[in-house]
């Protein structure tokens, strides 16, 4: 297998590579384990209220206990259900989840056994599309595993997925785009080597690096972006049928993307195992060597995991057509705006402080533009008057707003019809959050 790293090309021996196998299959369990735990006492926190404290030293054992649990439940299949692909479905979840992190650099070049060796599993030439192919057929696991499962809900999830692989996918991609124009290269060791000269690409190409961290929030199926499970609309959505040792696959892959997601960003945004400045240039870049990267690569990985966990503690579900109208129109404009900016600076031959100067200004201009474009939207829901029934009607964003003859007919039938009936209030959701109001009723 071969391996560069720093510019040297290198071949791994069998048991070597067997090793880096295990590392990573170990690793990305232990991190599971850890993370689930983690998200629980974060969340926990955030809502002021104890969170897991039962299982082990401060509860830090409860996935384990969890685990052990879905092992020894029972493992039912309904009877409608397609034998082969429901017990597919899962495996293909995990497969891939594990596969797209074998890309992922976790330091230098070091010495293990009188063997000199990078840091990583696999680097080949296109290492970044790797990583994009397998969370591509990843989504696949979960569209098979809600049509497999013959049922309703579990088939709504499926379609859900199955719209939203096309439409975030499409942004993901976008959104390395500019990570390959500013570093000149699909593999991720160069990926990284080049932000130790031009700083992390999170700084200087930051639309970039906003846009993949949304998209991949959507892609791995996390609030506010989890569509596909829904468990108030869809009770779980793509999983509901599943149970016992296929549950917990499914429930490890997701997790596992999440940690790939993340390990990613580290990978194109951050700098990758480098350490931060600082501690960089600490005794002429000594913090940089040996085994010192892998814990500045952990250290980044659980900052954006903590990210992700943030997000679903505090922002609430999106409707289904805000979700796709904001991959479609916000998302992706703005995606190729920015490449085309990108690719014009990088030909223009322009040095490195006035290419950074202008993109830097250029991504401020594009974010304005965007978070004006959004409160401009918001100011244009419409809030029907509710009917003579004075059932309340939510804001409908597709909706056309009615026009002269319609409006007043509209309001003469939201108008009581004599003295005797009781009165309709109307209350715009705009200027409360309880939305509208009838006869003493409310919509959460």
């Amino acid at each position: 297998m071969q391996q560069q790293s720093s510019g040297v090309d290198m071949a791994d021996p069998w048991w070597l590579v067997l090793a880096k196998i295990a590392v990573v299959f170990v690793f990305l369990n232990l991190m599971t384990i850890f993370v689930i735990v983690f998200e629980r006492k974060l969340v926990a926190r955030m809502q002021v209220r104890p969170g897991p404290n039962r299982a082990g030293p401060g509860g830090w054992l409860q996935s384990l206990a969890d685990g052990l649990k879905l092992i020894f439940k029972e493992d039912i299949r309904p009877a409608a259900a397609d034998r082969i692909v429901y017990v597919a479905a899962p495996v293909i979840s995990v497969v891939c989840a594990f596969t797209a992190f074998s890309i992922i650099p976790f330091g230098p070049v070091v010495g293990v056994f009188g063997e000199r060796t990078a840091l990583q599993l696999a680097d080949p030439p296109i290492g970044v599309l790797v990583a994009l192919a397998c969370t591509s057929v990843g989504v696949y696991g979960v569209v098979l595993a809600g049509w497999a499962s013959g049922s309703s809900y579990p088939l709504f999830g499926a379609l859900r997925s199955a719209a939203q692989m096309i439409s975030y996918e499409v942004v993901l991609g976008l959104s390395i785009v500019g990570v390959l124009l500013a570093s000149g290269s699909l593999r991720t060791s160069e990926i990284v080597a080049a932000q130790a000269h031009d700083g992390w690409f999170a700084l200087v190409l930051l639309p970039s690096f906003l846009t993949y961290f949304i998209a991949s929030v959507g892609e791995t199926n996390r609030a506010p972006f989890d569509l596909a499970e829904a468990e108030s609309e869809l009770v779980g959505g793509f999983h509901t049928e599943y149970s016992s040792v296929k549950f917990m696959l499914l429930f490890l892959a997701e997790y596992i993307n999440v940690i790939t997601v993340c390990a990613l960003a580290t990978t194109l945004f951050l700098g990758g195992w480098r350490a931060p400045w600082p501690l960089s240039a600490v005794g002429d870049g000594a913090l940089n060597q040996g085994y010192w990267p892998l814990l500045w690569f952990v250290a980044k990985v659980l900052v954006l995991v903590a990210v992700f966990v943030w997000l679903r503690g505090t922002l609430p579900r999106l409707r289904y057509d805000q979700y796709m109208r904001f991959s479609w129109k916000v998302l992706l404009p703005g995606s190729l705006v920015w490449i085309l900016l990108v690719a014009g600076i990088r030909v223009s031959g322009a040095g490195p402080a006035v290419r950074w100067t202008v993109l830097g200004a250029a991504a401020a201009v594009l974010i304005a533009a965007l978070v004006v474009a959004g409160r401009r939207s918001a100011r244009r829901r419409v809030v029907l008057p509710p009917p003579s029934g004075g059932f309340p009607l939510p804001p409908l964003d597709l909706v056309v707003p009615p026009h002269g003859a319609q409006r007043r007919a509209a309001s003469a039938t939201s108008m009581p019809s004599s003295s005797h009936s009781r009165p309709v209030m109307n209350v715009s959701s705009e200027s409360s959050p309880t939305g509208s109001l009838s006869n003493g009723a409310s919509t959460g």
